[in-house]
């Protein structure tokens, strides 16, 4: 594709000049626009991967704490139960030796109260056991799926990789054509074609006129606004999508036309 206008300063450029450098630079970033359609959802799909492991990750991490913790609660659990039974042992000893009913009577109070301890401890263990063999078991399924994760994050940045390889001298191509095109460019011109490209589903911000419509949106052109886009004496964009419009033949040289 060769565009046929030179850099000149600009006051000489003419209008046919910017429309023909616009057409131009929609037809390399249109180009460039179609490899990435072919790399299709791979790049959001290695993404939305290593935002999974990396969650995966995270999640494996606050369960083992979470783990540690249930084992220093059961060990202090246990630490309590012995403590208490050290105490029934305690008092028990004590109840032989004391002098009457009021002691007596006290003495087995505190060892019932020792006794429901070791009870409510032992209640705490069993939950807490079961709370870490669930967490063991989340463990482990989360190991599951992250080791799954990762070999799906393998295989797609190996596709990605290779499609990324067939097509970057390619791509490499047309991004520094597009470079060269932008540089004859005013900067208020490109900074207009920047945001109707951005803001138009297809991405052109440069349509022809087709069978009397516009090549963006389809709307019908009326006949004089058609003779005036084929003069190329200015700049006329749609009136219904915002689009550049051109002529057919802006991209023929003019011995060709």
């Amino acid at each position: 594709m060769n565009t046929p206008f030179t850099r000149v300063d600009e006051k000489e450029v003419s209008i046919e000049e910017k429309l023909r450098a616009l057409y131009d630079l929609q037809s390399v970033v249109s180009a460039i626009d179609k490899i990435k359609v072919l790399r299709g959802e791979l790049p959001l799909e290695v993404q939305d991967l290593e935002d999974e492991i990396a969650g995966l990750k995270t999640r494996l991490h606050n369960l083992d704490d979470e783990i540690r913790e249930i084992e220093v609660a059961i060990s202090n659990k246990k630490i309590a139960i012995r403590e208490s039974q050290n105490l029934i042992t305690k008092y028990t000893e004590q109840q032989n030796n004391v002098r009457n009913n009021r002691e007596f009577d006290s003495l087995a109070k505190e060892i019932e109260f020792q006794n429901l301890e070791i009870q409510l401890s032992e209640k705490k263990i069993r939950e807490f056991t079961a709370d870490m063999a669930a967490k063991k078991e989340a463990i482990e399924s989360s190991k599951t799926l992250l080791t799954e994760r990762m070999d799906d994050l393998s295989r797609k940045n190996k596709e990605l990789e290779e499609i990324t390889e067939e097509t970057r001298i390619e791509e490499e191509k047309l991004k520094a054509r597009a470079e060269k095109i932008e540089f004859y460019i005013e900067s208020r011109l490109l900074g207009a074609f920047k945001r109707i490209r951005k803001n138009a589903r297809n991405g052109l911000a440069v349509v022809t006129i087709q069978r009397d419509a516009c090549g963006g949106c389809f709307n019908k052109i009326p006949p004089q606004r058609q003779l005036d886009i084929a003069s190329r004496k200015k700049i006329i964009v749609c009136e219904y999508c915002g689009r550049i419009l051109v002529d057919e033949k802006i991209n023929q040289l003019p011995e060709e036309e």
